[in-house]
């Protein structure tokens, strides 16, 4: 008969105490469970309680997967408390081409995400070494490259070859952004030649490849670092999985374009867990 009883289950109640005129306590139900509180892993489906995913620096617990960090996370995650200057953060996106709502559209972003544009550049330390570093931010029109974030890079890659200092840069983009045109498009070559200009001084450049990093940013900076590193299970490529499959006509790998496809094929040097990336950093640097 036990196969036939329902189950009793516990239920996470927001509630709220008042008390009426005799002094005596009432519990008053409000929504089962407040926003926010909880945050679903899309890689394995846990549900992870936010505060312990923050403390696990927004990696999950279970399968490792390791969430989307803003720009700002990065830096505090990365660089020494209170080292870090930023440079050009009031730079802001034209409209070149008139493109309907595009202006709108970034206005909406900068006041949601309290950055102008979907990279942050400045200067800072890592565990005492003073590098300039570029972070990019997916929150912000899934950190497309425009006029804004070429030029940005550009000018922290030309400041870092000024002071002679080393170049760090966090990827994180959809590709070129659309809305600009060609004027996105310039931007590859454009950061190119600075990289180029800073490797001719002799200087280090690292790139730390994010979830995801693809389209003109792949095909330009993020993979001329002289050392390339990784979170693990980044999505790192040029073209989608069904453009290759459709043009080759083959069937790819499961783990295609992953990082720990592209280590195994020479194109990244190290994968390395986000606890463990800001002693990695201060290690190469020190070196």
């Amino acid at each position: 008969m036990d196969l036939f009883r329902k189950r009793k289950y516990i239920t996470v109640t927001s509630t709220r105490l008042r008390e009426d005129d005799e002094n005596k306590t009432r519990v008053e139900q409000t929504p089962i469970i407040p926003d926010g509180m909880w945050v679903k892993c899309d890689s394995c489906g846990k549900i992870i309680y936010k505060r312990d995913l923050e403390k696990n620096l927004n990696t999950c617990q279970y399968c490792k997967t390791h969430f989307r960090l803003t720009a700002r996370e990065r830096i505090d995650l990365i660089i020494d408390e209170g080292t870090f200057e930023e440079f050009n953060e009031s730079m802001k996106a034209a409209n070149p081409l008139d493109f309907p709502n595009y202006s709108e559209k970034t206005e909406k972003l900068i006041q949601k995400t309290g950055i102008n544009d979907a990279v942050v550049t400045g200067v800072g330390e890592i565990e005492g070494k003073r590098t300039v570093i570029a972070i990019m931010d997916s929150n912000f029109m899934m950190a497309s490259m425009g006029s804004v974030v070429g030029e940005k890079i550009t000018r922290a890659v030309e400041k870092a070859t000024e002071l002679s200092l080393p170049v760090i840069i966090f990827t994180a983009s959809g590709g070129a952004r659309m809305q600009e045109g060609m004027y996105s498009l310039m931007q590859m070559a454009k950061t190119s030649a600075a990289i180029a200009k800073h490797d001719k001084a002799g200087l280090l450049y690292i790139t730390v490849l994010t979830d995801p990093t693809t389209g003109g940013v792949t095909a330009s900076f993020a993979m001329l670092g002289d050392i390339i590193l990784s979170e693990p299970g980044a999505l790192i490529g040029f073209a989608g999985r069904r453009v290759i499959e459709g043009t080759i006509k083959q069937k790819l790998p499961d783990d295609f374009q992953t990082a720990e496809f592209l280590l195994e094929h020479g194109f990244v040097d190290k994968v390395v867990e986000r606890s463990k990336l800001k002693e990695t950093l201060g290690y190469l640097l020190a070196v």
